[in-house]
């Protein structure tokens, strides 16, 4: 929860920790793998995305820029547009669609959603930023909850397995989620972290009180002053009573 003091809060923190969570499960996946709007694939660590996944049969980048074309230069790379109907060739095509801070990015997010989904015939593991500064020039529209992520999913005929965020004082926040299109296949293969609503569990305490939370963003915003005075307000009464009597 307690990150170092020098460290990037807008942007590495949670950069950082969704490259941990993909870590924890990457090794599950297999089949032919895409990373849309990836650019260059890089993991902002020194390491490639497409290294994670060390079961994948295909990988394949897509981006949006047609114009950018080779700018991975790699031969697989495909463009795509997410706000238009996927071509009729893509449906169904990878085992697993992988989508990072991307969508926010999309006004036509709807759209956007729905393509992620049709590109599947298996699994989307999608990272999207609940509390971020609004960055980028290309348009910065939405943030997103997990319970509408879940919504978003079932929407699309799919089923959230596992969901999480990261939890430190003062730094922006991304939701990992994974959905499937058979939870049976998967299951037991990731830990049981989500209640009968769909909700995500979490062990981390928050650092405001005591008590476990399935909030996101419950330590976003840290206020010092307010914490003082939940953990110590008894306290501080008590000794100022003795103090003025």
């Amino acid at each position: 929860m307690f990150e170092p003091f020098f460290r990037d809060r807008k942007s590495r923190i949670p950069r950082l920790w969704s490259n941990q969570e993909l870590k924890k499960f990457a090794a599950l996946f297999s089949g032919d793998i895409v990373n849309v709007s990836g650019w260059e694939d890089r993991d902002k660590e020194g390491q490639y995305y497409s290294d994670y996944f060390e079961k994948k049969s295909s990988y394949t980048i897509t981006n949006y820029l047609s114009e950018a074309r080779g700018f991975q230069g790699q031969e697989n790379e495909i463009f795509l547009d997410l706000t238009k109907d996927l071509p009729k060739n893509l449906i169904g095509k990878y085992d697993v669609v992988f989508n990072h801070t991307v969508l926010e990015h999309v006004f036509e997010v709807h759209k956007a959603f729905e393509n992620l989904c049709l590109l599947s015939r298996d699994a989307v593991i999608l990272v999207v930023p609940f509390l971020q500064p609004m960055h980028a020039d290309y348009g910065d529209f939405w943030r997103f909850t997990p319970s509408c992520l879940q919504r978003l999913f079932e929407k699309n005929g799919m089923s959230v397995i596992y969901s999480s965020f990261n939890n430190p004082i003062n730094a922006s926040v991304y939701v990992f989620c994974v959905a499937v299109k058979d939870p049976e296949k998967w299951k037991g293969k990731f830990p049981s972290n989500l209640d009968e609503d769909g909700n995500a569990l979490f062990l981390t305490k928050p650092f405001l009180n005591d008590r476990q939370t399935p909030m996101v963003g419950a330590n976003a915003i840290f206020n010092l002053g307010y914490w003082i005075g939940l953990k110590y307000g008894d306290f501080l009464s008590f000794l100022k009573n003795k103090l003025t009597k």
